[in-house]
C-alpha cells in the first residue's frame, strides 16, 4: 500500500507544471538584466556626448564671438563651465580658428573639438572592447564637434588691385557692357567705378569712392599685398643669375628677331628651375612636360612673346613662369603676342596642392622690385589667357579685354593681383569653384564683411 502511494505521487509530481514559469524566469533573468544593463550603459554614452556636444556648441560660438588672439582660451574656459577641462579626466579639447567653413569652403572658421573616455561596464560581456585602456580598465572614447562662423566673414577675391602707384580708381571699366566677373568679388585699395555696367561682380570691395560695381558695394580698409613676402623670397632662394648683368633685346616695334637659341618650338621636358635670358619667341606651338611634376620657367629681363602661337603645360604637368631682371632698359616683362592676328594662347596650370614647389598656386609671377616694364594691354585677348593659379602683377597696369577662363589641364581657379585693372570689352573671368582654388594650391586673398556669429556644424 505505502508502495502505491508513493508511485502515485511520482505520478502527480510527473505532471504538476507550477512553478515552470518562475523557473524560466529564474533563467532568462541574467540575460535579461544583462541587456537592460547594457541599454543603461549606452543611454548613459548617450547623455555624456550630449553633454559634450553641447559644451563644444558653447565654446566654438565664444571663440568666433572673442574672433582674437585669445579665441581659444576663452573657448576652453566655456568648456570648463560645461565640466570638461582640457587634460583633466582624460579630457582633450581642441580649438582652431582655422576650420573649413562649409557653405563657403574658405577656413576661416572656428571649431571645437572636445574628447573623453568612460569606463566600460556590461558591454565588456557581449564582446566590446572600447578605444582605450586607461589605468587596466577598457575605455569607451566619446568625442563632439561644432564649426562656427565669425561675425566678420572673409569673403576670398579673385580681383585685387593693390593700387601702390595710387591710381585712383584702381578697378574702372570704360565701355565694357559684355564684361563679366561671373560672381567674384574684388578688392581696390582706393576707389572702383563701374560706368552703367557692375562688371558682374559680387561683392565689389573699395577703401574709396565705390560707385555701381558688384552686386554690393562695400567698404574696407587697404589690403597688404598677401604674396609679396613668399614671392620675394622664392626669388631670393633662386639660384645666381646666369644671364650676366643686362641681356640685350633685339625688338624693333612689332618686328623683331632674336637669337635661335631664344626660339621656342615642339615639345619641351623641364624639371625644376630652368632660366632664360631675354625675350623669347614662339615660332610653333610649345608643349611643356615637367615628369617630376613642376618646372620654373625664370626669364630674365625679357617677355614671352606667344608670336600668334600656343604655349601650354601638358595633362599632369605643372609650371610657373617668373619674369624678373632689371627696370632699366626698356625691358618688357610680361607674356605678349607681337602678331598682327593676335591668336596666341597661354594655357599654364600652376602647381597644385600635391605639389612640393615653393611656387604652389603660382601661374604668372612678376617680380614685386620691378618696376616698369609690366603693363599688359590687352590681357585675356592678346594673348588669349586659360590659366589656373594666381596671376601676380603687383606694379603692373592690366587692361582686361578678354574672358580670362581655366587651363585646360587645370583646376577652376584665376586669381588677378596687379597695381590697378581697367577692365572694356568683354573683359572678364570665370567663376572660381569653392573647391578650386584649394585644389589648385592657391589660398585666395580675402576681405571681410559683417556677419552673425552662428553655428554652422
Amino acid at each position: 500500500m505505502a508502495l502505491f502511494s508513493v508511485a502515485r505521487n511520482l505520478r502527480r509530481l510527473r505532471k504538476d507544471e507550477r512553478g515552470a514559469v518562475s523557473i524560466t524566469m529564474g533563467i532568462m533573468m541574467v540575460p535579461l538584466v544583462g541587456f537592460l544593463a547594457l541599454g543603461f550603459e549606452v543611454s548613459n554614452w548617450y547623455m555624456i556626448t550630449r553633454s559634450m556636444q553641447n559644451a563644444a556648441d558653447a565654446a566654438t560660438l565664444a571663440a568666433a564671438i572673442n574672433n582674437g588672439a585669445n579665441y581659444d582660451v576663452e573657448a576652453r574656459a566655456v568648456a570648463t563651465q560645461y565640466g570638461f577641462t582640457n587634460g583633466v579626466n582624460n579630457v582633450t579639447i581642441g580649438v582652431s580658428n582655422t576650420a573649413t567653413c562649409p557653405s563657403t569652403g574658405n577656413k576661416t572658421c572656428y571649431s571645437v573639438t572636445i574628447t573623453g573616455y568612460t569606463p566600460l561596464l556590461m558591454s565588456q560581456i557581449v564582446g566590446f572592447q572600447g578605444a582605450g585602456n586607461i589605468n587596466g580598465q577598457l575605455q569607451k572614447q566619446l568625442g563632439a564637434l561644432a564649426v562656427a562662423q565669425p561675425a566678420q566673414q572673409s569673403q576670398p577675391l579673385c580681383l585685387l588691385a593693390l593700387a601702390s602707384s595710387g591710381t585712383n580708381p584702381a578697378l574702372n571699366t570704360n565701355g565694357a557692357p559684355t564684361g563679366n566677373m561671373n560672381g567674384c568679388d574684388s578688392m581696390s585699395n582706393t576707389g572702383a567705378s563701374c560706368s552703367g555696367h557692375n562688371l558682374g561682380l559680387d561683392i565689389s570691395f573699395a577703401a574709396g569712392s565705390n560707385p555701381n560695381c558688384g552686386n554690393k558695394q562695400v567698404h574696407n580698409d587697404p589690403i597688404t599685398d598677401p604674396y609679396r613676402s613668399q614671392i620675394s623670397t622664392n626669388i631670393s632662394n633662386l639660384p645666381a643669375n646666369p644671364c650676366g648683368s643686362y641681356p640685350q633685346e633685339t625688338h624693333q616695334g612689332n618686328h623683331y628677331t632674336v637669337a635661335p637659341s631664344n626660339q621656342l618650338s615642339g615639345s619641351y621636358s623641364w624639371s625644376g628651375n630652368q632660366f632664360f635670358c631675354g625675350d623669347q619667341l614662339l615660332t610653333a606651338d610649345v608643349t611643356i612636360n615637367t615628369p617630376t611634376g613642376y618646372a620654373v620657367m625664370i626669364i630674365e629681363n625679357g617677355q614671352l612673346d606667344l608670336n600668334g602661337f600656343t604655349f601650354k603645360t601638358a595633362s599632369g604637368s605643372a609650371l610657373t613662369i617668373v619674369f624678373t631682371g632689371s627696370s632699366c632698359c626698356s625691358y618688357i616683362h610680361a607674356p605678349t603676342d607681337n602678331t598682327n592676328g593676335n591668336t596666341g594662347v597661354l594655357d599654364i596650370a600652376a602647381p597644385d596642392k600635391n605639389s612640393t614647389s615653393p611656387w604652389k598656386g603660382m601661374a604668372i609671377v612678376q617680380d614685386p622690385n620691378l618696376t616698369s616694364g609690366l603693363d599688359v594691354s590687352a590681357a585675356g585677348n592678346s594673348p588669349t589667357w586659360d590659366i589656373t593659379g594666381l596671376i601676380y602683377m603687383p606694379h603692373a597696369s592690366i587692361t582686361l579685354k578678354g574672358a580670362i577662363d581655366k587651363s585646360t589641364n587645370g583646376n577652376q581657379c584665376v586669381v588677378l593681383v596687379a597695381d590697378n585693372f581697367q577692365i572694356s570689352g568683354n573683359g572678364g573671368i570665370l567663376k572660381t569653384d569653392i573647391g578650386g582654388c584649394p585644389a589648385a594650391g592657391l589660398t585666395m586673398p580675402t576681405a571681410t564683411i559683417p556677419g552673425t556669429t552662428k553655428l554652422v556644424l
